[in-house]
């Protein structure tokens, strides 16, 4: 038995709050992304957090909130996370799905949430301890190791634990430590001087005793674990407000008119979920639990109506507005018009169809609807988008031909009419070159 199934425990964990996150992941990974194709998510461009009103968006359509109802964790997560894995970017200061989150739409949500903690693992938007603002003196130069590193090694503790049974997280501290998987956070005990709370000189965590592992190394791996690994449906999650959860750093100067270090304090266990050995590579396939099953509380109409019969959430609320025109409190309404412009918009008509026969009660659609789809699918494959050109005009239809004819440029342009050639943005630097090389010029616009 290793050191850490010594500490296990398989019982429920003495906590006030008790959250089974993977089967709301799987249907939250998706209502993310289907907000950020809405254009409500706004980040900022310089730091690329999300804003205020955007973090109370995304809590509101969370399927179970977040952990908190008066603090963001899940709900602030969520941004950085589809930034990181590239499903997402910044326009214009609104989140955008870039080509790679639209396909992530159509995929299971295990394989999205899998490919999105292996991003976080090694190109994290932010360091996850400037999340414990308490800790000063984070921004000095030299001061903090490779975040990379640290968030690496947390995750490989987390992949020591046994699936299904709960840790407590003073265990996982420990075992973290004997097998030499500390997180470390300062470069040197020189930069830990650098680190204080509340006062730069008389609360530095340099004094002997005031930088301890649980202060620095320990507050890290709950912020990791709690807002991002949580978050993600890696680890299920026991836990308690964060104002008085843990007293740790009580004997350093001037904390005791802190309530607490972290809003991550209030941790007190975690269970690796099947989600989570699927995520960190322990196992080789998922299984989704059986109650993760969408709930089938639509009705699908021959006058193409989609009518709710229950209760409906707002992933699946966003959904509706996104490919049909809500005419009353519990009714849609399905047109050409409306799902053209879902397809035009980037949205997909296989993933319209996936959602209502995962959804419906009946056992299959009205056959005017799939009429209705297969049209629309017929008439988006007649065109498509090659992507943006540089169009170049020729001083006469000599020197097009020329250029077109010639056997290095002729791949990498296409002839319009008689004196214009398209050069796409990839073939540009190339185009530029072999243009050089016949012994002319294109001068940058």
């Amino acid at each position: 038995m290793s050191e850490l199934a010594a500490v296990l425990v398989d019982r429920r964990p003495e906590a006030d709050e008790l959250r089974l996150t993977e089967r709301h992941v799987l249907a939250d990974v998706h209502a993310v992304l289907r907000l950020c194709d809405s254009g409500r998510l706004r980040c900022s461009d310089k730091t690329r957090r999300p804003a205020a009103t955007s973090v109370v968006l995304i809590a509101d359509t969370l399927s179970g909130g977040d952990f908190y109802p008066d603090e963001a964790i899940a709900a602030y997560a969520w941004p950085l996370l589809v930034q990181a894995g590239g499903l997402a970017d910044i326009g214009g200061g609104k989140l955008q799905l870039t080509a790679r989150g639209r396909s992530a739409l159509g995929k299971p949500a295990a394989e999205v949430i899998r490919g999105l903690w292996r991003s976080w693992n090694t190109k994290a938007v932010l360091d996850e301890l400037s999340r414990v603002e308490h800790i000063k003196g984070q921004r000095a130069t030299n001061v903090l190791t490779s975040a990379k590193t640290r968030r690496q090694r947390v995750s490989a503790a987390l992949a020591t634990c046994r699936p299904g049974v709960w840790v407590e997280v003073d265990d996982l501290f420990a075992s973290m430590r004997g097998r030499g998987l500390s997180p470390t956070v300062a470069r040197s005990d020189r930069a830990l001087w650098k680190l204080y709370l509340v006062d730069a000189q008389y609360g530095s965590l340099g004094y002997a005793g005031f930088g301890a592992w649980e202060i620095l190394e320990g507050r890290y791996t709950l912020a990791v674990i709690f807002e991002y690994a949580a978050t993600l449906g890696l680890v299920d999650v026991a836990y308690d407000e964060p104002a008085g959860a843990r007293d740790d750093y009580h004997g350093n100067w001037g904390a005791d008119d802190l309530d607490y270090l972290s809003r991550y304090d209030g941790l007190r266990a975690v269970r690796l979920t099947g989600l989570g050995a699927y995520a960190l590579g322990l196992t080789a396939s998922y299984r989704a639990p059986a109650d993760a099953a969408p709930i089938r509380n639509l009705k699908v109409l021959s006058n193409l109506d989609v009518v709710v019969t229950g209760e409906l959430s707002p992933a699946d609320r966003l959904v509706l507005d996104g490919y049909a025109k809500r005419t009353t409190e519990r009714v849609w309404t399905l047109t050409a018009e409306t799902v053209l412009a879902a397809v035009a918009a980037g949205r997909s008509v296989d993933q319209l169809r996936d959602f209502l026969v995962g959804r419906m009660a009946q056992p299959e659609l009205p056959a005017i609807l799939l009429v209705l789809l297969n049209d629309v699918t017929a008439r988006a494959g007649r065109l498509r988008d090659l992507g943006q050109v540089r169009l170049i005009e020729c001083a006469d239809p000599a020197l097009a031909a020329l250029i077109h004819h010639d056997r290095r440029l002729r791949p990498l342009c296409t002839a319009i009419g008689e004196r214009h050639l398209a050069v796409t943005t990839e073939q540009e630097p190339a185009f530029r070159r072999a243009l050089q090389a016949l012994g002319y010029a294109l001068p940058v616009g």
